[in-house]
């Protein structure tokens, strides 16, 4: 009896491994696949796509073959890799023996298929839009001096006091009025051979006044002026609610950048087949600005009555630089 167990045992052993061996050997039967090359979602894989997709392992075999490219029509003959296993496992696993361009119906030359090529363009579009202003900038300045620090101190608040009690009623409620710079600084004599001396202080007190309504700059101005203030050190005109200005601005850009890049497709034969890539290069708004600094007329000990002073507000230009990557297809 334990010899017919035994002997059971073995035959059934030997009948595994002969299926065993069978399947493998059914396993590594050639297959040949007929399809179209293409990319994997893998960093540098390539695809036979026919009914289904197989994804194939030796690629590098055949990469510097002029007919290696996406879309190209191939015949593949080698072995399904079921014990391979890939990142994303997108295809069978196959390991080509031969890789070939398929043959053309009707034409048995190995010749690649007529396809389309693609280059890339690099473009780059510009835009300008003029806006009116919203906002304006006034920085008036108190400068006074003293024989000794404090006086030059003392003078210079009661000046600043009333300067900022002019503007804020020149301003209107919806004004923003605050001190921007401080500074008492003694003045010095030179003379040769010698260290030098403390003449005098000078005190600096600026006050920088933010307005919406721009038809209150020049009396803003000349009510700092009457109260005190000696120095406009500067004017700006800025656009603070510039978003929609922008994006009109970038619009146009792209618009431009895309445009140059169809020209160039259509003289290349071809056609914009995708945007790869876009960037903004730039957008910045350039504010109208005036530097010069106005030594008024109290300034020069003049107390006439004076003109209202003019104020004539520009446009704001708003740039935008858009530069672009963009795939153009090409008939061979």
């Amino acid at each position: 009896m334990r010899i017919t167990r035994k002997f059971l045992t073995a035959a059934t052993f030997a009948a595994v491994l002969v299926l065993t061996l069978a399947a493998q050997q059914a396993s590594a039967a050639e297959v040949t696949v007929r399809g179209r090359l293409g990319r994997t979602v893998e960093a540098g894989g390539w695809l036979i796509v026919a009914q289904q997709k197989y994804l194939l392992l030796n690629a590098g075999r055949w990469a510097d073959e002029s007919w290696f490219r996406e879309g190209a029509e191939v015949e593949g003959v080698g072995e399904t890799k079921s014990d391979v296993v890939s990142v994303y496992m997108e295809g069978t696993p196959f390991e080509a023996r031969t890789l070939r361009v398929a043959a053309q119906q009707g034409n048995e030359a190995t010749r690649p298929p007529a396809s389309v090529g693609t280059t890339r363009v690099v473009v780059s579009g510009d835009a300008l839009v003029q806006e009116r202003p919203d906002t304006a900038v006034v920085s008036v300045a108190v400068i006074t001096q003293g024989r000794t620090a404090l006086a030059a101190q003392q003078e210079n608040a009661t000046r600043t006091d009333a300067v900022v009690r002019a503007v804020k009623a020149a301003a209107g409620a919806g004004a923003e009025v605050e001190t921007s710079g401080y500074s008492l600084q003694p003045q010095y004599t030179y003379r040769e051979g010698q260290p030098p001396l403390i003449q005098s202080f000078q005190a600096q007190n600026s006050v920088t006044v933010t307005t919406g309504d721009l038809t209150r700059v020049g009396p803003v101005i000349d009510a700092a002026t009457a109260a005190g203030a000696n120095n406009v050190s500067g004017l700006s005109f800025i656009l603070r609610r510039d978003q929609l200005a922008r994006q009109r601005a970038l619009t146009e850009a792209t618009r431009a950048a895309v445009s140059k890049a169809q020209t160039l497709a259509s003289a290349l034969g071809g056609r914009v087949v995708r945007i790869v890539e876009v960037q903004e290069a730039t957008a910045f708004v350039r504010p109208v600005q005036v530097y010069d600094q106005i030594e008024t007329y109290a300034a020069k000990g003049r107390v006439a009555q004076q003109a209202p002073t003019p104020v004539e507000i520009g446009s704001l230009d708003i740039r935008s630089q858009v530069t672009l990557i963009a795939e153009v297809a090409t008939g061979q």
